[in-house]
């Protein structure tokens, strides 16, 4: 089936604005941080005799990635990739714990930002989009408030998957960190053997408590107030954003979770550079 442009437009600006719903809602959702340490995901794995793979990108091109989730998330994590490598699957992680400086200079980095701008411009159909505008859409599409940032709370992981026999990815219909509107998970514009992958996928991690986020194909996480606003658990969340020692382990909650890492006037700023990159990228 053929959709045309106003179909895709509408389909992402609808998913944008429900996405967006759930990041307000997080924000009042009860919180009763539990001070969980973090653990290693490929020490974890060795330990378990666990075959999985390891993003070898950085964070914005500066930050080494950090392959440490919640302890207590780590028996269903090494679960979920046993599982994989008896289907003839090797999970990939391609992300966990992001410090406050990686966040921040995730959504800030030109590939992803400029990304963010161009599918603004496409929403507005051309016109140059409100920073209003941009900051609602950074909220879902790089957490930019503390209190939407799963990575920040070392509750969730960006996942790829591989086939073991030909080392293969199972595809699922776009890169990891795609934007576009084939990047929700339930996406329409997917063809029918990349949805079964992705259900498939989710089906395993979702067997072992991991929720899928709606709005990207790669990312779930457990415990934390969108894990609870989407499951409807009633129970508060015990994950928040904080800050991790990794010498001593302890972790000390965010003091300030109301604002943003990229502030209105330095995303004004950030946006007129945007432009002006994509402007010259056409000439």
């Amino acid at each position: 089936m053929s959709y045309d442009e106003s179909a895709r437009r509408n389909y992402w600006i609808e998913h944008m604005e429900r996405s967006f719903s759930l990041m307000q809602q997080m924000i009042d959702y009860p919180l009763v941080e539990c001070g969980e340490t973090l653990t290693s995901i490929p020490e974890a794995a060795l330990d378990a005799g666990v075959e999985m793979l390891f993003s070898k990108t950085k964070i914005a091109d500066r930050f080494d990635r950090i392959f440490f989730i919640r302890q207590s998330l780590i028996s269903a994590l090494m679960s979920i990739g046993a599982d994989m490598n008896n289907r003839g699957w090797i999970l990939k992680v391609e992300d966990g714990f992001r410090t406050r400086q990686m966040q921040t200079a995730l959504g800030r980095s030109p590939e992803v930002f400029d990304t963010i701008v161009s599918m603004c411009l496409w929403e507005c159909e051309g016109n140059t989009p409100s920073v209003e505008l941009l900051d609602r859409r950074a909220r879902c599409l790089v957490a930019n408030y503390p209190q939407n940032g799963t990575h920040l709370m070392g509750a969730a992981v960006d996942i790829s998957v591989w086939q073991r026999d030909d080392g293969k990815e199972v595809w699922r219909g776009a890169p990891y960190l795609d934007m576009s509107e084939s990047t929700m998970m339930d996406s329409p514009f997917v063809d029918k053997d990349i949805h079964q992958n992705r259900q498939e996928i989710t089906r395993m991690m979702e067997q072992h408590g991991f929720m899928h986020y709606p709005g990207e194909f790669w990312h779930y996480n457990q415990g934390d107030a969108a894990y609870h606003l989407l499951r409807q658990t009633a129970q508060p969340a015990i994950y928040g954003p904080i800050e991790w020692d990794a010498v001593s382990g302890t972790v000390t909650p965010f003091e300030n979770l109301t604002s943003p890492l990229t502030p209105p006037d330095t995303m004004n700023q950030n946006l007129r550079a945007a432009l002006d990159r994509l402007q010259n990228r056409k000439v």
